[in-house]
């Protein structure tokens, strides 16, 4: 019985929350650049090679994708005559609705870290790129596929939205993310 897949299954899922609480515990204490993979395996008392089972890097421990499918389920759900912008505009409430408050707050403590690490900081453009290459394949497209000025749209919207979460996240979650993402768009549309 205890080799049962579901028992495997609850060990990664917790073993994966403890290298991620401490990490983040770390993260907190020391500032991301002072912590070591290794103090991180030390501390949630697995080897280097478990933390990297779990994680590639210990940037994807605060830096984490969204998922191709999630991205889609999100998208999916936005009229396709609306424009590549308002269809964008209206998934990000239906994106963040789907967060718990445990959510809520895991994203806030990452996005402190970040903001508080230039490199990260810079790393999140990247990681900003991937997200918006997913957005851009989730969208419906006729003939070809998204016009290239669909897909400046795109990106320009992630970068907004990235910049709303920054914002977020200096303000250490005093007012909502949705109201900052909110002015980011905003801003991007000239309003």
């Amino acid at each position: 019985m205890s080799d049962s897949p579901d028992w495997r299954g609850q060990k990664w899922a917790a073993t994966h929350r403890r290298i991620y609480d401490t990490a983040m515990h770390l993260f907190q204490e020391h500032g991301f650049e002072k912590v070591s993979v290794g103090q991180i395996a030390a501390g949630a008392k697995v080897s280097v090679p478990t933390f990297y089972a779990h994680y590639p890097s210990k940037e994807h421990i605060v830096m984490q994708l969204p998922t191709a499918e999630q991205i889609a389920q999100v998208i999916d759900g936005q009229p396709d005559d609306l424009p590549v912008s308002e269809r964008i505009r209206r998934a990000v409430p239906d994106w963040l609705a789907q967060w718990t408050p445990e959510d809520l707050a895991d994203h806030l403590a990452r996005w402190r870290v970040i903001v508080t690490t230039p490199p990260l900081r810079t790393r999140a453009a990247e990681f900003e790129r991937t997200t918006a290459g997913m957005v851009a394949d989730a969208l419906p497209t006729e003939g070809e596929g998204l016009r290239p000025g669909d897909a400046v749209i795109v990106n320009a919207y992630l970068s907004a939205y990235t910049a709303g979460v920054l914002a977020w996240a200096e303000g250490n979650g005093e007012r909502k993310l949705e109201e900052h993402v909110e002015e980011a768009f905003d801003a991007l549309e000239g309003r």
